[in-house]
Parts: C-alpha cells; sequence; structure tokens
C-alpha cells in the first residue's frame, strides 16, 4: 500500500469516528463556531473538542463565579481553548478503532528522524482529510452556517503547521477563520 493509499484509508476510519462524535454532540443542538480534531506532538491517535457560544457564555459564567475575573474576559481566554471545552474528547469511545490502527502503525518515538517526521505527517494529513471529508458532507452546518465555523485539525502544543491546515480547511474571509486567525493562530 502506498502513502497516499495509507492516508486515504486512514483518514476514512478517523472520519467515520469523528463523524459519529460530531452527530452526537451536534444533537444537542447549540451552535458551533469551533470543531477541531486534535493530536499531540507524539502523534496520538486524534480526539475532537469544539465551543459552541452557548457553551462558552455558560463555561465563561461558571468560571466568573469563582473569582474576581468577569465572564467577558474569561470567554476571551478560554474562547478558541480545546482543554478547557466541556466538549473535549466528546464522543472518545468512538476513536477506539483508530486507536488501534494508530498503535498498529509504526512508533514514532522509535523511528529514525526522517521516519518519524513522515509517519507524524501521514497522520496529520489522515486528519485533515478526514474533516475536509466531514466538511464536503455538510456535517458543521448542522445547527449553524458553515460560515460561523473553524474547522480545524490541530497538534497540541499549539505548532505553526495550525494556521496552514485551518486556510486549507476553511476560507481565509469567513467570519469564523478571521476571528481564530486575529486570536488564536501561531
Amino acid at each position: 500500500m502506498n502513502t497516499a493509499q495509507e492516508t486515504e484509508r486512514l483518514a476514512a476510519e478517523i472520519a467515520e469516528a469523528a463523524r459519529r462524535a460530531f452527530r452526537g454532540l451536534f444533537a444537542n443542538g447549540e451552535h458551533y463556531y469551533y470543531c477541531t480534531l486534535y493530536t499531540t506532538g507524539e502523534g496520538h491517535a486524534p480526539s475532537i473538542s469544539a465551543w459552541s457560544r452557548e457553551a462558552l457564555e455558560q463555561e465563561a459564567a461558571r468560571q466568573a463565579e469563582d473569582g474576581s475575573t468577569p465572564a467577558a474576559e474569561i470567554a476571551g481566554l478560554i474562547k478558541w481553548s480545546y482543554a478547557d471545552s466541556p466538549y473535549c474528547c466528546f464522543g472518545d469511545e468512538h476513536f477506539d478503532e483508530v486507536k488501534q490502527s494508530f498503535q498498529a502503525r509504526p512508533s514514532i518515538a522509535v523511528l529514525e528522524a526522517d521516519a518519524g517526521n513522515h509517519e507524524f505527517v501521514l497522520r496529520l494529513e489522515a486528519m485533515e482529510l478526514a474533516m475536509r471529508m466531514l466538511d464536503a458532507e455538510g456535517l458543521f452546518a448542522l445547527n449553524q452556517p458553515r460560515e460561523d465555523v473553524c474547522v480545524l485539525a490541530e497538534v497540541m502544543p499549539p505548532d505553526e503547521g495550525n494556521t496552514d491546515i485551518a486556510l486549507r480547511l476553511n476560507r481565509a474571509e469567513s467570519p469564523a477563520m478571521q476571528a481564530w486567525l486575529a486570536e488564536a493562530a501561531e
């Protein structure tokens, strides 16, 4: 199997898991502005995270109750944080097969530098392709106009390559992308 075929096969598997997770999440009817599929710098199997306008307002208000920082300031701090979202790792049970597939692949940690980088890039490209597939299906326009959602495939902690991927997955002129570029891009 060549690299393109491996990427496509892995992307299809990731897309199926992410589709189930996002559909389960979107059933709550909230209005989303941030939907991401993220991995670590070690290239572990991905998980989803997302923020809706409703969840951001509720979480910022909850955190503001405990201190002197206003809710609006807290919202600005957590708005694009995958980890602070109450939906971080939502539907992770759908990724069990993806986790097995990632574990069956060559370990990035033990590969030579070039081979490890190649494997990491393949995994990240599969994640990006999976999000592109879901976007083409209209998944991210279920509760809101697509232009209001920043769709991402990210490495955490943040990596400069996240911006390149974001620009490929979103129209640069869209309101959500403009907000992400101004407030969160690396």
